[in-house]
């Protein structure tokens, strides 16, 4: 059977005799095109919407080659993201093989050589840049940019208390600020602080359930969660929280209302819930992996399909 590990990543499961006659599980080595399709993580892909929130708030995806230079990009940071992966799993395997789940990825699993996996982030990193600067040469730097951040954040910066977070909700931003440049479109300072704050509650979320994980098993984690603990990590995602909420608000109430709807202010009440929604799953220790809570969660995803549903809406009466 193909059972599923927690990152929804088949692995093969066959059966064997054990030494005292009882049946072991023993996993199937995956093939190479598969491991290297584990290794570029596909699912993190959702994070790139981002890329193209910029131009989509701006209501300019309809205009010119717009949607063009907007896909071009975010496929760049695609390759980008996937990548910087592969990197960091050659540099994590050691650390990864102790984690009940990251201990399934194909480097640390012994699936994936790391002269291979290495090979490939640098190629899609370059590829990934090289895509940017052909976009427009300032995403390009917006690019380079973001590389430095988040190989930063691998080499020292996830060590560090509150610049680990900064670093995570700063790789969010670039995305953003990448989409505003490829369209390109002038970004509002109260968007950029949504993205900003909501990526911030993101990164203390997945702190905390690191945090969980951790007392709960028992084991020690990263040394920076011993600078956190739960209660100055709640206190910073209700604070983000908060400052996310009322600054879509304020964002959304200074768009003029189109044929007398107000569309713009009514996507706060989706944008609310899924606030809402996503603060009451993390409460439980689930944050640790943000895309796989939006893909598994049904009202999570409802929530931000009615929000997109009545944002779309208003850009058509707009346009």
């Amino acid at each position: 059977m193909l059972p599923q590990d927690v990152r929804g990543e088949s692995l093969a499961i066959g059966v064997a005799r054990g030494a005292g006659g009882g049946r072991a599980p023993i996993v199937a080595r995956r093939p190479r095109w598969r491991a290297v399709l584990v290794t570029a993580r596909p699912k993190q892909w959702i994070k790139n919407a981002l890329v193209v929130a910029a131009a989509g708030a701006a209501g300019a995806l309809g205009h010119d080659d717009v949607p063009v230079r907007v896909g071009l990009a975010c496929v760049a940071f695609c390759l980008l993201a996937s990548g910087i992966y592969a990197i960091n799993d050659v540099r994590d395997a050691p650390e990864d093989r102790l984690h009940p789940r990251k201990r399934f990825r194909p480097v640390a699993a012994g699936e994936l050589d790391p002269r291979v996996a290495t090979l490939l982030g640098v190629a899609l990193v370059s590829a990934g840049i090289v895509l940017s600067a052909a976009v427009r040469p300032l995403l390009g730097v917006v690019a380079v940019g973001y590389v430095v951040l988040t190989v930063s954040y691998t080499v020292a910066l996830r060590r560090i208390a509150i610049l680990d977070i900064a670093a995570i909700a700063g790789g969010f931003v670039l995305r953003a600020v990448a989409g505003g440049v490829a369209a390109p479109v002038t970004l509002s300072r109260w968007f950029v602080l949504v993205v900003t704050s909501a990526a911030v509650l993101v990164a203390a979320a997945k702190r905390q359930a690191e945090l969980r994980r951790t007392e709960q098993a028992g084991t020690g984690g990263r040394s920076v969660l011993e600078r956190y603990g739960a209660a100055r990590l709640r206190l910073i995602i209700a604070g983000s929280a908060a400052v996310a909420l009322f600054a879509y608000g304020v964002w959304a109430f200074a768009v003029p209302d189109v044929d007398g709807t107000p569309w713009r202010p009514l996507t706060v009440i989706p944008f609310a819930a899924c606030l809402a929604r996503y603060g009451m799953l993390i409460r439980s220790g689930s944050g640790e992996a943000p895309e796989e809570l939006l893909l598994r969660d049904r009202w999570l995803a409802l929530c931000a399909v009615v929000w997109l549903v009545v944002f779309a809406l208003g850009v058509h009466a707009a346009g």
